[in-house]
């Protein structure tokens, strides 16, 4: 039911901007509020159709695997709360699956009907849009694609996020659905590609800590690796140095790193 505040705020407005209120308000939930005086009901049909379908598509686009998993009665309840509660704060079509992870993560709440993993799989299908979008480029001539990763500070890809999640997500679809029991903690190093495609790499625990340290900082590889075995107090820091320098290696391979910053260059995304 509309708030009070709101109905008071309306009554204040000229006739023609509560007309508008109340189209609005019938096009956001037409089961709470009543067609407006005036407009046939096939016409407001239209509309009501038009605009939930087409905010409908660009969230289908961004977040397919939840809609897989959430089958369409349930998907079609969230997407319609999502529509008639959310107050957009950008005018771009584009941005429609960022308001829809805010709304899940910071006004919906927990709901008896929501799976677990909610949150943690619509962010993760969020951020490939994200890279994929980005603007941010990179420069090679800033880079040594050949540079010695243990002497010299890597240089991670610009298009690149690491995130962790209570649950394997990478995992979720309509034959697993993991439940609160079920957790388990799962680290990404999520990136775009030279091809512009975006990758997503399962990492260890140590790995998510090397590339927190690496991109949060100006420590050379043999650096960050030192810092690692000093946190794990491992009795032979060399076994973490090889295992280390094999993970970075690696890495590079995948275009998470680059190579290493040219001589008086740092890291230009800080």
């Amino acid at each position: 039911m509309p708030k009070k505040a709101d109905m008071l705020a309306k009554s204040k407005l000229p006739l023609f901007q509560q007309y508008q209120f109340s189209f609005s308000s019938h096009i956001r939930d037409p089961r709470l509020n009543r067609r407006p005086a005036g407009v046939e009901a096939r016409r407001m049909k239209i509309y009501n159709d038009l605009l939930f379908n087409n905010i409908e598509g660009f969230l289908l686009a961004c977040f397919p695997v939840l809609r897989k998993v959430l089958g369409k009665v349930k998907w079609t309840k969230l997407v319609r709360d999502f529509f008639s509660t959310h107050r957009c704060h950008t005018p771009f079509f584009r941005q429609i699956p960022d308001e829809f992870v805010h709304y899940l993560k910071n006004e919906r709440g927990e709901r008896e009907e929501d799976p677990a993993f909610l949150q943690d799989l619509a962010h993760y299908e969020w951020v490939e849009l994200m890279l994929s979008v980005s603007s941010k480029e990179c420069d090679l001539e800033q880079i040594n694609t050949a540079g010695d990763l243990l002497k010299n500070q890597p240089a991670l890809n610009p298009v690149l996020s690491l995130q962790s999640y209570s649950y394997p997500v990478h995992r979720i679809g309509p034959r697993f659905k993991p439940s609160i029991l079920e957790q388990e903690e799962t680290h990404f190093v999520i990136l775009r590609n030279s091809d512009n495609a975006v990758k997503f790499i399962v990492l260890s625990p140590v790995s998510m800590r090397l590339l927190t340290l690496l991109q949060s900082t100006a420590l050379s590889g043999e650096q960050a690796l030192v810092q690692i075995a000093t946190e794990l107090n491992h009795p032979n820091p060399e076994v973490v140095m090889t295992g280390g320098l094999e993970i970075m290696r690696n890495l590079h391979e995948s275009q998470v790193i680059l190579g290493t910053w040219q001589p008086g260059i740092t890291d230009l995304r800080r």
